[in-house]
């Protein structure tokens, strides 16, 4: 018995609303496995203790059949006024990409992050708020799609490789600037991230502007962050701006969940056991061990990760088997538990699926 298999038990119960599960809704929170102990609390607030002995009960049922009759199941029932069912968030984890400099691939690294938590089932958005240089449209081929506007007037974001996008790209005509002050660039993305109707998210990943300015401060302040991913290249120049970046989130209270080395090496075709490090070496690996921050691995310099970026189908999807692509879903995998571990510690999400 494992948190995996009794968290896959469990997810097989709906919830108070009939629409989502109890783990999703995280009603099942302190989750501890121990042999063949599982020992959980069941959060149900205003719903009732009639109706959280009820779910207990289930929950015992879902466990004991899954891992047989030696199974020792030990329930906690909280409900109070206090503690009401909570809702089901439209969003549950905020994920920032961020970078000191432009150019080092921040939102290539950002698509694909997107990209592959979807492939890992869960429910996902990306958020292009670099209002002044959007890409995301480009990266995920929909440069023609608009966003149409629902009954209560919200925005729906587009979808594309099973991930819900929204970028000013998608707004304004590409051959036109964007011309904005500050305070306008702020006011578009707290539009994009409170008056659109992005449903029910597990994660929205914000492919945010490179630097540390302030559009940068406002988006940090203004949205609640689960965590904040810096993407750098190994050169000095571009170590010295991340840096920067690991700075201001530890000024604004955010985790920063790791550090991405990208175009860390490149490897000739012909010579597949050959690394040239055109931009230095292990830099940003240092940087992350000089922080106390997690090293999400080194993206290689590879030709079909700036095609198929430019193609409209992140590399993940593309060639999945790709060096490119296997650092792309193992940093995405590093995200998702760092972000379900660290920013919501009392409650618990499905394990993620390692692939």
């Amino acid at each position: 018995m494992t948190r995996k298999s009794v968290l896959s038990a469990l997810a097989s119960i709906a919830g108070p609303d009939r629409k989502s599960d109890i783990v999703r809704l995280g009603l099942v929170r302190n989750l501890e496995v121990k042999g063949t102990v599982a020992a959980f609390t069941v959060h149900v607030g205003r719903a009732g203790q009639s109706y959280g002995e009820a779910l207990a009960v289930q929950c015992r049922q879902k466990i004991l059949a899954a891992h047989g009759d030696g199974a020792d199941v030990r329930i906690n029932v909280v409900a109070s006024k206090e503690g009401a069912v909570p809702k089901r968030l439209s969003v549950r984890h905020r994920i920032a990409v961020a970078s000191g400099k432009g150019g080092v691939g921040k939102s290539t690294v950002a698509a694909n992050l997107a990209t592959a938590l979807a492939q890992q089932g869960f429910r996902t958005g990306l958020v292009d708020t670099d209002i002044y240089g959007p890409s995301i449209p480009t990266m995920f081929g929909v440069e023609n799609g608009k966003p149409r506007v629902n009954r209560e007037r919200k925005i729906v974001p587009l979808e594309k490789h099973g991930v819900r996008l929204l970028s000013m790209g998608l707004l304004v005509d590409p051959a036109n600037a964007v011309i904005w002050r500050g305070p306008l660039v702020s006011r578009a993305v707290r539009q994009f991230l409170g008056d659109a109707d992005w449903g029910d998210l597990d994660f929205l990943v914000l492919d945010l502007p490179p630097g540390t300015g302030d559009i940068q401060l406002t988006i940090v302040q203004t949205v609640s962050l689960s965590g904040a991913v810096i993407v750098s290249t190994p050169q000095h120049v571009a170590l010295a701006d991340a840096r920067k970046g690991v700075a201001m989130f530890e000024q604004v209270n955010v985790p920063v969940l790791g550090i991405i080395e990208n175009m860390a090496y490149f490897t000739p075709p012909e010579l597949p056991d050959r690394k040239y490090y055109l931009f230095g070496q292990g830099g940003a690996r240092r940087l992350a061990e000089s922080s106390g921050i997690q090293f999400l691995g080194e993206v290689p310099l590879e030709q079909r990760l700036r095609e198929t970026g430019d193609e409209g189908v992140p590399i993940v999807i593309a060639a999945p088997e790709s060096a490119s692509a296997r650092a792309l879903r193992a940093a995405a995998r590093h995200v998702a538990f760092s972000a379900v571990r660290g920013a919501e510690k009392e409650t618990t999400l499905p394990e993620i699926v390692y692939r």
